[in-house]
């Protein structure tokens, strides 16, 4: 990625899980260089000032991931 972009977390989803150190991985709709928001999985520090290397999904494809993770027997 670029070491010149802007981001904007329009919308927490929800908090996978929390690390000892307070970072957070995350789903959240981020909006990216002012673009579109689309779905966001990744870590972030507690002020959401840092962020680890994560994923981002277009609605497609978090449908996709949704119908693959349904159909696993956990």
């Amino acid at each position: 990625m670029a070491d010149n972009f802007t981001f904007k977390i329009t919308k927490g989803l929800g908090i996978i899980s929390t690390n000892s150190k307070g970072w957070a991985l995350e789903l959240n709709m981020v909006s990216w260089n002012e673009r579109e928001p689309k779905y966001d999985i990744r870590t972030w520090d507690p002020n959401h000032e840092k962020m680890g290397k994560g994923i981002t999904l277009k609605k497609e494809e978090v449908l996709q991931l949704k119908q693959i993770l349904n159909s696993l027997e956990l």
